[in-house]
């Protein structure tokens, strides 16, 4: 009730006619990647009083830039982790909210280093590339993994072998035998990558061991200021996922070679569609998938101040109609 509200409140008649949204590199943001190539955001909000929406598409390295350019005003939504979600979120007292999920695809934490089978194995000279120190969702899956092996007062014990990097640059370090980083809490594609091509690459742990299962890897999100003031493009944006996740599902080789022709990725479709076929790489679901596992701990070791009653707290009243957890 309160979206069908929103769509008829007197905000709808001021919405943008041209939005921006970023995204993180990787498979994880391939149903963006279809909603670019067949501007199904735009078909969507056409649909809903809005025509001739524009929709401009950037790429940035990690999720702190993009919560950054978000606050800054300087884009209107953002597609990236969980953790970035929670600690907009609560730093804004719920001035940012989600929109919708995408993936929920599984996060690999892997070595070259012979010496490293599980946590315990490391070193404090022993480097682990995360997209964002502390708050990325590779990080906080470290502290939640280090609390689990080490003990509850043990949570930030590997942070200080994590270092900041894109998942291409890290995989680029990964490849290289003098590199500094061995280690990689990587997202797909990357992950497939490095333990198909790099030397002596294993798995340590992911995401779902962890979590216990799926858990979302990327979202939607924006400020509540935004949607207010744009309800149908809100609106639009879930749809517009919905439509995406069903083609991935229906169509996966066409998905991928629009993902290949966006990206650039040099990786062949083969390739892709093999990486795709791996345990849990099909997990494109819109509902939220263990976001409130994520928020507890993150309340724990006292990241987040307010501990959220439910997922709905932190997402916008359009997605309340979702099985998300």
């Amino acid at each position: 009730m309160l979206a069908a509200a929103a769509l008829c409140a007197p905000a709808a008649a001021q919405q943008k006619m041209e939005i921006s949204i970023t995204r993180q590199p990787g498979i994880l943001y391939l149903p963006s990647h279809v909603m670019e190539k067949q501007q199904l955001i735009e078909k969507e909000a056409a649909k809903l009083g809005v025509p001739n929406l524009v929709v401009h598409w950037a790429s940035l390295s990690g999720g702190g830039a993009q919560t950054d350019a978000l606050l800054a005003g300087n884009v209107d939504v953002v597609n990236t982790g969980v953790g970035n979600l929670l600690l907009l979120w609560d730093r804004t007292k719920g001035g940012v909210k989600g929109i919708v999920a995408n993936s929920a695809l599984p996060l690999t934490l892997i070595t070259r280093n012979a010496n490293i089978r599980t946590l315990k194995d490391y070193t404090p000279n022993d480097r682990i590339a995360v997209p964002t120190l502390k708050v990325s969702t590779q990080a906080i899956l470290l502290q939640m993994a280090s609390e689990r092996t080490f003990g509850a007062d043990q949570t930030t014990k590997l942070d200080p072998n994590t270092v900041q990097l894109g998942h291409p640059d890290a995989a680029i370090m990964m490849a290289n035998p003098q590199g500094e980083v061995t280690s990689h809490f990587a997202a797909p594609p990357f992950s497939y990558f490095e333990l198909k091509n790099v030397k002596g690459a294993h798995i340590v742990l992911s995401s779902p061991d962890i979590i216990g299962g799926p858990l979302t890897q990327s979202q939607f999100f924006t400020t509540t200021k935004f949607a207010d003031a744009n309800p149908k493009v809100v609106a639009a944006i879930k749809a517009a996922t919905f439509v995406a996740i069903d083609f991935i599902r229906k169509n996966t080789p066409e998905a991928v070679d629009i993902y290949r022709e966006i990206t650039k990725d040099k990786m062949s479709a083969d390739e892709i569609l093999d990486m795709l076929k791996q345990p849990g790489m099909m997990e494109w679901i819109a509902a939220p998938q263990g976001t409130m596992k994520f928020a507890a701990h993150l309340h724990k070791v006292g990241t987040l101040k307010t501990m959220p009653k439910a997922w709905t707290d932190y997402y916008l009243p359009i997605t309340a109609d979702l099985p998300g957890n």
